[in-house]
């Protein structure tokens, strides 16, 4: 199914049907109601405009904790910038297999696309991840100018990681020669030239973000407070954005 890209902001892969699915409600999200992340917001919209410029721009990966705004900061960007041009194409890591296809598709277009793949992790060995990695930097053809990878996560380097790889690092001389599945992993976080870290917040900073949900609130404030924290504490204790967010929806 062919694309006006001069019209749709976004789209999706469907791999049952192998074709793009334009979005036609996207979410709305913006930057300013993203609290508390403010250097991460800095650097990818930094990253950002010099894609849309044709500088030098890295592929990014936002890796951290649960809940604390990866995905909505890339959702973010997406609306701040469409009207200079960007565009997202949203891949699901199990059909990562497919993006190489996907990219021949967009990579003579005029637009410039972030390929956003969302919550990515990969056990050693999958088909997916060598696809990935062969688009990222890997191949004999130079990657296209107008694709960059922002992907989110919540290990830092993409893979399961266990006691027994550190067991197998060495020291040769003065280097330190690490395991070869750790090489692997690393193989793949290094083509990442731009990572982002993100860390639950505090009680304070959750209540900064519930604030934001509720800024005309007349009601005591206090116990909208104590409210937010016990929804908190009845989902274990998370103090996140997401669950700022679900709070807002249940409370208001």
């Amino acid at each position: 199914m062919s694309i006006d890209w001069n019209k749709t902001i976004a789209a999706i892969w469907r791999p049952r049907k192998g074709y793009l699915r334009a979005i036609e409600n996207i979410d709305r999200i913006g930057l300013d109601q993203l609290i508390g992340i403010d250097e991460q917001k800095q650097q990818l919209c930094r990253n950002t405009e010099r894609f849309l410029s044709a500088q030098g721009a890295n592929n990014a990966l936002l890796w951290g904790s649960r809940g604390t705004g990866k995905s909505s900061l890339i959702k973010a960007v997406l609306n701040n910038y469409q009207a200079q041009g960007l565009r997202l194409i949203q891949v699901d890591r199990n059909d990562l297999i497919e993006l190489p296809e996907i990219v021949d598709e967009i990579r003579e277009l005029a637009q410039r696309f972030v390929v956003f793949c969302d919550d990515l992790t990969f056990d050693i060995g999958e088909a997916s991840y060598r696809a990935l990695k062969s688009v990222l930097d890997g191949s004999i053809e130079a990657p296209p100018g107008n694709i960059l990878i922002y992907a989110t996560s919540n290990r830092r380097h993409l893979l399961p990681e266990s006691m027994e790889e550190n067991r197998e690092a060495r020291v040769v001389g003065e280097d330190l020669h690490l395991a070869d599945t750790t090489e692997e992993k690393l193989a793949l976080s290094d083509r990442f030239g731009l990572w982002l870290s993100f860390y639950p917040v505090n009680w304070q900073g959750y209540l900064k973000i519930v604030d934001s949900y509720f800024p005309d609130y007349a009601g005591d404030r206090k116990a909208l407070h104590e409210a937010a924290k016990q929804f908190a504490m009845a989902r274990g204790g998370t103090k996140s954005g997401r669950a700022a967010k679900q709070f807002f929806k249940a409370y208001s």
